[in-house]
């Protein structure tokens, strides 16, 4: 406020000094413009009289600095001119001041001359003869008088200058000594100046107001902080320039940074191309939308511009976690696309058969297989869609089904009674040893589990061999333990066997009849029941599926462990 006090005493000081001095001047000019007039007549009216008495010799000798001499016919043609050859000069008939005083016997003017480049007075006397003598000076300019007085005016400026400075120095000091004193934090108790209780008032309001927004503002940013920084998307807020001003815990995870990059531009952040094209989309004001590959997951990235007063003053970028989402579209995929093909090859099959049924060209001793053919077929299309209902309703978390008590040792012998004929037919001896174990469990998938675990057991196993079911109990677990000899599993093929339609021997697999879900589905049973699953093969030796569930098993995750 000093500065200022001072500035604009100073600005009108100076300003005064300014115009005082223009005026100044103004007056002078005009004055002196008035004298040198005047003198410029004196001088043609002497001229005048000379030229009458002696012609033209009253040239010779005559000195004429400081004006010009001309001496004109009555016709306009130049007699005489004291700084040109008069033969090379035009005709001055037309000029203002000739004119007049052939009419009035004297004239004047005041004009810019061509051909001295000046501005110049002019004076015409007309003589008895009817010439016209003509005299001319240049005319005094501003910047002549001015260098004329220097001298004085910048003593007068000096001095002025000098005590306005002075005089704003001290004035502006004493002015603003009581501001500076001023308790701002208790308005009401100043009492210096009489005139400033309006404004004191009103900063004591401001203040009032002020303190209770920031109170407000505070806890809003603290609650809007707690959010952000909770929220498992990412979240970054860029300025027009591309500069962060703001990232999320979750962000800095992705992009392998943290808070310290605020204010660093974002392209320096990350150099992943597809992400840096979003930002440079929003960044141009168009809202962007990418997929990209951040820390083995894949994430969508929503990047908004900001708009403000018709121009992008910043961007909004989200970074959501759509690895799940991804991994169920491909899921999805190969679902459809596998139920499309197991579904296809029995159709296939029947659909062969049935028109040869159909155009009687099959003979009374090959309809039975032919029939036979078809139904085995029909029933395979029959489990693959019990399969597939099974899985879906598994998928959902069965929660239309009841949990109750469920002695594994009792329902396993229900399974062996199942498969005892298929055993039999495929030579297969099967086993059941261990103890009773009642856990809280939904009857309908704990059989399930069992039944494909011994299903496999059969199918994929030599003749002569054997699938042994043992029942464990202890303290706060329960397990089923199924063991085979049969053709045992690669290691490379061991964690992907749980998938939908995964087959190790594609070929085996369609022989033995299965629909590629049942290990699938004993995943899934023991999810549901928070069991973990252990696998131990050796292939050409034989597969051991261990289900161990804990104690309360009605649970969220089944683990996959591998020997």
């Amino acid at each position: 406020m000093v500065k200022r006090i001072f500035h604009s005493i100073c600005f009108v000081t100076l300003a005064v000094l300014l115009a005082s001095f223009v005026l100044i001047m103004g007056a002078l000019y005009h004055y002196f413009s008035g004298v040198q007039q005047n003198q410029l007549k004196v001088q043609t009216v002497l001229a005048a009289q000379g030229v009458s008495h002696e012609g033209i010799q009253y040239f010779e000798h005559l000195k004429t600095d400081g004006f010009r001499i001309t001496w004109i016919d009555s016709d306009g043609e130049v007699l005489y001119d004291s700084q040109q050859d008069a033969a090379q000069m035009e005709n001055h008939l037309e000029r203002e001041e000739i004119q007049e005083a052939l009419k009035q016997g004297c004239g004047e003017s005041k004009r810019y001359s061509a051909t001295l480049m000046e501005r110049m007075l002019y004076c015409a006397q007309l003589l008895e003869d009817g010439t016209v003598i003509r005299l001319s000076a240049v005319q005094y300019t501003v910047l002549t008088l001015i260098l004329g007085i220097a001298q004085p005016i910048c003593i007068v400026v000096f001095v002025a200058v000098a005590l306005s400075v002075l005089l704003a120095v001290r004035l502006s000091r004493k002015i603003v000594e009581p501001l500076n004193g001023l308790n701002l934090d208790e308005p009401l108790n100043n009492k210096e100046y009489d005139e400033l209780s309006p404004l004191l008032r009103r900063i004591d309001n401001q203040q009032t107001q002020l303190k209770w927004q920031e109170e407000q503002l505070l806890q809003k940013q603290t609650e809007l902080d707690a959010i952000v920084g909770n929220m498992k998307e990412g979240m970054i807020l860029l300025n027009s320039s591309g500069k962060i001003i703001s990232i999320n815990p979750a962000a800095g995870k992705l992009l392998n940074t943290d808070s310290c990059c605020i204010g660093r531009d974002i392209l320096t952040v990350s150099r992943n191309l597809k992400l840096q094209e979003v930002f440079v989309k929003a960044l141009e004001g168009e809202a962007a939308e990418q997929t990209v590959i951040l820390n083995g997951g894949s994430y969508q990235v929503d990047a908004s511009p900001v708009i403000s007063e018709n121009a992008v003053s910043g961007a909004a970028v989200l970074l959501l976690d759509v690895t799940e989402k991804e991994k169920a579209e491909q899921m999805r995929r190969e679902f459809t696309a596998n139920v499309s093909h197991e579904l296809k090859t029995p159709l296939h099959t029947i659909s062969g058969y049935a028109e040869l049924l159909k155009n009687n060209m099959v003979e009374n001793k090959d309809r039975v297989p032919f029939a036979e053919k078809i139904y085995a077929e029909t029933q395979r299309m029959v489990r693959l869609v019990e399969d597939i209902i099974s899985l879906s309703r598994l998928d959902e978390g069965a929660g239309d089904m009841k949990y109750e008590a469920v002695d594994l040792y009792r329902l396993a012998q229900t399974v062996i009674l199942a498969l005892e004929s298929e055993a039999e037919g495929a030579g297969i001896f099967l086993e059941l040893s261990g103890e009773n174990a009642v856990i809280n469990g939904i009857p309908q998938l704990l059989y399930s589990m069992i039944y494909n675990l011994c299903d496999n057991g059969i199918k994929y196993n030599h003749k002569g061999g054997s699938v042994r079911i043992e029942v464990k109990r202890e303290e706060t677990a329960a397990s089923v333990l199924v063991k085979d000899t049969g053709i045992g599993i690669g290691y490379e093929h061991q964690e992907r066997i749980f998938e939908r339609f995964y087959r190790v021997d594609k070929s085996r697999s369609k022989e033995a009849g299965g629909t590629g879900l049942g290990l699938s589905i004993v995943k899934h049973a023991a999810k549901i029941h928070n069991a973990r699953i252990e696998l131990h093969s050796i292939k050409g030796e034989g597969t051991s599926i261990a289900v161990n569930f804990p104690a309360g098993s009605n649970g969220n995750d089944a683990i996959l462990m591998q020997k």
